[in-house]
């Protein structure tokens, strides 16, 4: 029986520390017609949940903020026994997720307010125009293992303000944050309109078959294949997908900074982050200082299985399956003539992987071209800023960057230069948790972005355009059947003299002009 055969008979996933793999939990590997009954019970509750308005789901999102606060400490440690996290690494999620409720419950109203634009034609001007926007019925959001609480809030919960319902599918990996994130929502009482589903692929590609619209996040294979069904079925979504973040080290950088910086942005969350630092180019000039800082940084890191309190900075990998692609890129850089300059191996306990840096690595390299999404830190010399703006951009992914530099307009300069969806200047992944700017990917990162401000509600909407007589009306308008040639082309005068310019407001061409004037 083939592998994906036998996962699909299984009646139940077993979830696993990776950090030391004991069972920590187990969740139903639910079929295709669980998820269709879930997404109908979702379709009888949502337009009142549309109807009650982002005033009313504002109460029930800020209650649910109040749960995520007072149960943070539960949610942290859920997270630590899924995924090996750090208790520090665990401790951010909650709390962002808190302050995005806060964010989309207190713009929602603002953001889905009727708009009313203007035109200056006769039909315009004539007309009362208005631009609604209705939620999708039911979203369907799949999130994949590095943030499975993080993640259900970032999608989940601008959908729910603009009032869709949400059919929530976590990766298999790490069901058991969304779980308690659906939870959260059920025992404060809220309307039933978020739904929890579980299982495999097969159980994923059900989501896509039963939702609306699709949000996902995950690898750029299985995005193709996700907007390959969306398109099928005629229905939009938005995709999430790799990266392969370049940092561009300037020689007037602050290098304790960038140092600093790129450390924490690489190896963040054992570098398991859509837009950690993956590459990292640095001008000529500073090259060894810099080296040096970095890997005097990453040597000072502890690495171990953290309990209720921090003690260690990087945990461990989520899946076997991840610390082994992390292995391979190193090994293969390795065999190409790459250094190490610190790390390299797994640690041979569980699925942790010391926090590594390379040198003396090439263009070609898997570990320079392939998403790592691992503790790994590939650093490169260039020439010059447009060496490094140059190979920064030889990517097939374009998700997010950093740029190093203690001139701010050289920085922006830069930035604007770089083909990626979001740029931080000395700073790394700020751009993640920041709602009123857009998180999207270019290339192969993806399709669509998160937040952005009022779009980033929007896009869980469809837009609705009402007219609406501003003037008393008559039996039948003048372009009306039957047909009456005077009365038509003095309508259609009327709409060229409002938008024509010069002598062509009146039916007059240049050429007719100049030939009238000669035969004078």
């Amino acid at each position: 029986m083939s592998e994906t055969a036998s996962t699909a008979r299984r009646s139940t996933i077993e979830v696993r520390n990776p950090a030391d793999g004991t069972v920590v939990g187990a969740v139903p590997n639910e079929p295709a017609e669980a998820v269709a009954a879930k997404a109908r019970e979702l379709r009888l509750f949502q337009p009142e949940w549309e109807r009650i308005g982002p005033k009313g789901r504002k109460r029930w999102l800020l209650k649910f903020q109040d749960w995520i606060l007072d149960n943070t400490e539960h949610i942290v440690a859920v997270l630590q026994s899924e995924t090996g996290k750090t208790h520090l690494d665990a401790s951010s999620e909650p709390p962002i997720c808190a302050d995005m409720l806060n964010y989309w419950a207190g713009n929602a109203e603002k953001f889905l307010a009727d708009t009313h634009p203007k035109m200056r034609t006769p039909i315009g001007v004539a007309k009362k125009l208005t631009t609604l926007y209705r939620p999708y019925p039911v979203v369907g959001v799949i999130t994949p293992w590095n943030f499975p609480f993080f993640n259900p809030g970032v999608d989940g919960i601008p959908a729910l303000a603009a009032g869709a319902a949400v059919l929530l599918k976590p990766s298999e990996a790490t069901p058991l944050s969304a779980a308690e994130f659906v939870r959260g929502w059920t025992e404060i009482g809220a309307p039933p309109v978020l739904a929890l589903v579980t299982g495999f692929g097969e159980t994923g590609t059900a989501v896509v078959a039963n939702a609306d619209f699709v949000q996902f996040t995950g690898s750029t294979a299985t995005g193709r294949k996700v907007a390959r069904q969306c398109a099928e079925r005629l229905i939009p979504y938005s995709l999430e997908l790799g990266g392969k973040d370049p940092a561009l080290v300037l020689a007037d950088a602050d290098l304790d900074r960038a140092a600093s910086g790129i450390v924490w942005g690489g190896l963040y969350n054992s570098g398991q982050v859509c837009t950690s630092v993956e590459r990292i180019y640095v001008e000529e000039p500073v090259y060894d200082e810099f080296l040096a800082k970095l890997t005097k940084t990453v040597q000072g890191l502890t690495q171990g299985q953290d309990g209720r309190r921090p003690e260690f900075d990087v945990g461990a990998m989520a899946t076997a399956e991840q610390r082994d692609i992390v292995r391979r890129h190193v090994d293969e850089a390795l065999a190409a003539g790459a250094r190490v300059a610190t790390g390299g191996k797994p640690t041979g306990v569980g699925t942790f992987f010391e926090p590594t840096v390379l040198v003396d690595v090439k263009r070609s390299m898997s570990c320079m071209t392939e998403e790592t999404f691992g503790p790994t830190l590939p650093v490169v010399k260039v020439a010059d800023e447009a060496e490094a703006i140059r190979l920064a951009n030889d990517s097939v992914y374009g998700l997010s960057a950093s740029v190093w530099t203690r001139d701010k307009d050289r920085g922006e300069r830069v930035a604007r230069q770089l083909d990626v969806g979001a740029v931080n200047i000395n700073d790394a992944l700020t751009n993640t948790s920041l709602c009123a700017i857009p998180m999207g990917g270019w290339k192969q990162s993806g399709v669509g972005a998160r937040h952005g401000g009022a779009s980033g509600l929007l896009k869980f909407c469809r837009q609705q355009a009402i007219t609406v007589p501003r003037i008393p009306t008559q039996s039948k308008e003048l372009h009306w059947y039957p047909s009456s040639p005077r009365k038509v082309k003095f309508a259609y005068g009327l709409m060229r003299a409002a938008a024509a310019h010069g002598l062509r407001r009146f039916g007059i061409t240049p050429r007719a002009a100049r030939t009238e004037s000669s035969l004078r």
